[in-house]
């Protein structure tokens, strides 16, 4: 009997630990300003939502969709869907900005985050950002490294999370109020992280290693491992 229930608590460990169908409860966020109006601005030179091509983005998001939710889903499809992922397909690119990332068409997650921020922002849609601590390639030996994901705020939802990175096989990132559907299970076993903190900018160490690294591999390695 012992022996039985020991191998369901190591099968139930084991989905927990290797699930790739992430559907979490509502997290409670620690929304790092109280002032609404912080989570609208721009933050030059990295989420500027005035420029012509931004603002045309969210011309075409406005036209096909009326409500502030509808506007949220589009812009964040626009932003998991839209622009490659990077580390996907071994881009040398590096982007930063809002801008630059709509331009080139690829970023790695920090850059999607700050995209999607700035399309939110421009709508009027509050926007903040949210870190995770994660393995870089699934082990420990690899390390860890920040991943970076958005909160939202609707006005009669309140605050919720989307993570726009972009979907492949393993990951399913969706657009979900109630319960969270984004792209990493948080292994806390493993030593990962999920950060519940809400910033109205993103951290200035995530910044620093992007515009330092020579590339995006050298950025793979590069990025904070740490809030």
């Amino acid at each position: 009997m012992m022996n039985q229930i020991q191998s369901e608590i190591v099968m139930i460990l084991q989905n927990c630990l290797f699930s790739t169908s992430i559907n979490f409860p509502f997290m409670q966020l620690h929304i790092q300003s109280d002032n609404l109006n912080d989570y609208l601005q721009e933050i030059p030179p990295v989420i500027v939502f005035s420029t012509p091509l931004v603002q045309q983005q969210i011309e075409k998001i406005k036209m096909q969709a009326s409500t502030d939710e509808e506007r949220a889903k589009a812009a964040f499809e626009v932003a998991r869907d839209k622009i490659t992922h990077s580390f996907d397909i071994q881009s040398k690119i590096i982007t930063v900005s809002a801008e630059d990332t709509l331009q080139k068409g690829e970023g790695i997650c920090f850059a999607k985050s700050h995209l999607l921020a700035a399309l939110l922002r421009g709508m009027g849609i509050p926007a903040g950002f949210c870190y995770q601590r994660v393995l870089r390639k699934g082990t420990i030996d690899s390390g860890y490294a920040l991943h970076g994901l958005n909160a939202v705020y609707l006005k009669d939802k309140g605050w919720f999370r989307l993570d726009p990175r972009g979907n492949k096989p393993g990951i399913d990132s969706q657009f979900s109020i109630e319960t969270e559907k984004l792209a990493y299970p948080i292994r806390t076993a493993l030593g990962e992280i999920d950060y519940p903190e809400v910033y109205a900018k993103p951290l200035d160490s995530v910044i620093k290693s992007m515009q330092e690294s020579t590339d995006c591999s050298a950025l793979f390695y590069n990025r904070p491992e740490m809030v």
